[in-house]
């Protein structure tokens, strides 16, 4: 029986970018609340994320990467669409990275300097991701394959709500991490950020799934809405999916109250997992929502095989790194910097 390499290598493309979102998404939303903590607080937050920020982004070049490799067609369908936010978002990974470490040896002035840097890009990189997303989500303009739309079709108020709903969710993500990895003061004033960014997100995500049904009729169908009213047996099928994000919030919210350290960020990661899983009921198999299928961007499968010998190598040894990275620097960060168990 041969292998389904279209199949397979959009189930890698589809991990990469799960991982992405989870692992670079907590240090993002570290930065985004840079500007809420004290200059002793952010030099903690920083040291929370140090060992792995930089690996993190391992999983956004092989996601892109992968996808020009292996879905070409769709590479050169959405880029076109979503140049403007897709090189925001990278120029401000890049000074975001360039912040993380100038900010460690700038004097008073410099070290100002950057720490908004780091925040500002942070915050900015967030915004370009959700800007993306909800472009893709709305829908690009194809003829014969190729982009013809506008250049700033990913504009529209649902991409701004679908932007906002993203840096919430970072932001929670943010906030949990250093729930699980801080303590003291850090630790009680990331708690309060963790129940104001949860309701945030409880909020955006009844907001966006709202508008979602409005904006795109074929995601509304796929969920069971249509002509204004639910098919109750297709919802059923798919509740578990809005039942995990649910689970994820509540786990959020009792890990807050009963003061547990690793339960509210489990929970934000079962939001995201939700959201994503919602987003793949919407759109499978389509890699161009509801333009192009993952089958049609796929490259022959001789280039899919010999690729696949690559990831085959490959993409075991980045999630073994990943593992043994967050194993070997698990356990609290003290005031100091030092990370003790």
């Amino acid at each position: 029986m041969s292998l389904d390499l279209p199949l397979i290598w959009a189930a890698i493309m589809a991990l990469a970018v799960l991982m992405y979102v989870l692992l670079d998404g907590f240090d993002l939303g570290i930065g985004i609340l840079f500007p809420l903590a004290t200059p002793a607080e952010r030099d903690v937050m920083m040291d929370s994320v140090a060992p792995y920020w930089d690996g993190n982004e391992t999983w956004l070049v092989l996601g892109g990467g992968g996808l020009f490799a292996t879905f070409p067609r769709a590479y050169a369908a959405l880029l076109p669409a979503l140049y403007i936010p897709i090189l925001t978002m990278l120029m401000a990974l890049i000074l975001r990275g360039v912040a993380f470490e100038f900010r460690l040896n700038g004097r008073r002035t410099g070290k100002r300097f950057w720490t908004a840097a780091f925040a500002g890009a942070s915050f900015t990189a967030a915004i370009a991701q959700g800007l993306a997303l909800g472009g893709f989500i709305q829908g690009v303009t194809l003829h014969n394959g190729q982009f013809a739309g506008g250049a700033f079709d990913w504009l529209s108020p649902y991409t701004l709500l679908v932007a906002a709903g993203l840096v919430a969710g970072y932001a929670l993500l943010g906030a949990a991490w250093l729930v699980w990895r801080t303590e003291g003061d850090l630790h009680e004033r990331a708690r309060r950020w963790a129940w104001t960014a949860a309701a945030a997100v409880a909020a955006m995500l009844a907001i966006v799934s709202a508008a979602t049904l409005q904006v795109h009729p074929k995601v509304a169908a796929r969920w069971g809405y249509m002509d204004g009213s639910f098919d109750l047996a297709r919802l059923l099928r798919l509740s578990p999916i809005p039942i995990l994000g649910a689970i994820g919030l509540a786990a959020v919210a009792l890990g807050l109250r009963q003061r547990t350290h690793g339960w509210p960020f489990l929970g934000a990661v079962l939001v995201f997992l939700s959201g994503y899983l919602g987003l793949a009921a919407g759109f499978f198999p389509y890699v161009v929502p509801y333009a192009m299928e993952f089958r049609q961007a796929a490259n022959p499968d001789n280039t899919l095989a010999l690729l696949l010998g690559g990831a085959v190598i490959l993409l075991p040894t980045i999630l073994g790194y990943t593992i043994w990275v967050y194993w070997l620097f698990r356990g609290k960060v003290d005031a100091d910097g030092g990370i003790y168990h």
